[in-house]
């Protein structure tokens, strides 16, 4: 793919948990106890795969829950999947982690160099408002506002994050065209972008990894502009086009 003119962008927006934060270092982290409990090796790529299953499922079927509580129905029937004892203990724990995740390395100064060249960064999360809070404090939260899955009682893939960044950004004096989406999940952003005519860039952090990790499988044809295999990669793309 070639790389587009990134200079004539004033906005980005993020996906966090997968494409600032390492979720799925994050997830693992938090399962390691349930198989240690029950006195059996740990299954990292099983765990994932199981977690973008059920995780999936509650998020569509039943978009009302705050995030911490996705989570908590999530490790259950995780648990369940994995023939591990049920442990609401472990679940609520589970659901509380979010927060926790750790910040992809390159995540904060790759955001430092990306606020110097834009008008807007703008986060579009599945999360709650509380978690994004952490999450944003690991990133240096450089960020001029978020819209959430608590916000607009949805969760992407649903257009409703983006409709409500984009009409924001629009009141900014930000058009559509100037704005480009950032993100790794081909299933959860990719795919509602290009259906509403923005721009994306891909951040493929699985890149060498076999299967999709904790995202449900996309349908072919959901092309992003570009992509790349790190946040600091994109931030020396914007930094060559803004200085020529």
């Amino acid at each position: 793919m070639l790389v587009p003119d990134l200079a004539r962008f004033r906005a980005l927006t993020f996906d966090c948990y997968g494409t600032l934060i390492d979720w799925e270092s994050g997830i693992i982290a938090a399962t390691a106890p349930w198989f240690a409990a029950a006195g059996r090796p740990h299954a990292p790529e099983r765990v994932l795969e199981e977690f973008g299953r059920y995780q999936h499922r509650h998020e569509e079927g039943d978009p009302a829950p705050l995030y911490p509580e996705v989570l908590r129905r999530t490790a259950l029937d995780m648990q369940a999947a994995l023939g591990l004892p049920r442990d609401e203990a472990a679940a609520r724990r589970f659901g509380a982690s979010a927060g926790e995740w750790p910040a992809f390395p390159d995540s904060p100064a790759a955001l430092t160099v990306l606020r110097r060249h834009f008008a807007r960064l703008v986060i579009l999360s599945n999360v709650d408002d509380a978690s994004l809070a952490r999450s944003r404090a690991r990133l240096g939260d450089p960020f001029d506002f978020a819209v959430t899955a608590e916000q607009v009682g949805t969760y992407k893939p649903d257009p409703r994050h983006f409709e409500t960044g984009l009409a924001r950004l629009a009141e900014a004096g930000i058009a559509r065209e100037q704005v480009l989406h950032v993100a790794q999940s081909l299933y959860h952003d990719h795919g509602p972008a290009r259906a509403l005519g923005l721009a994306s860039v891909w951040i493929n952090r699985r890149a060498g990894k076999s299967g999709v990790g904790a995202t449900p499988p996309v349908a072919p044809g959901t092309a992003p502009d570009f992509a790349v295999t790190s946040l600091a990669a994109l931030a020396a793309h914007v930094a060559a086009a803004f200085a020529r």
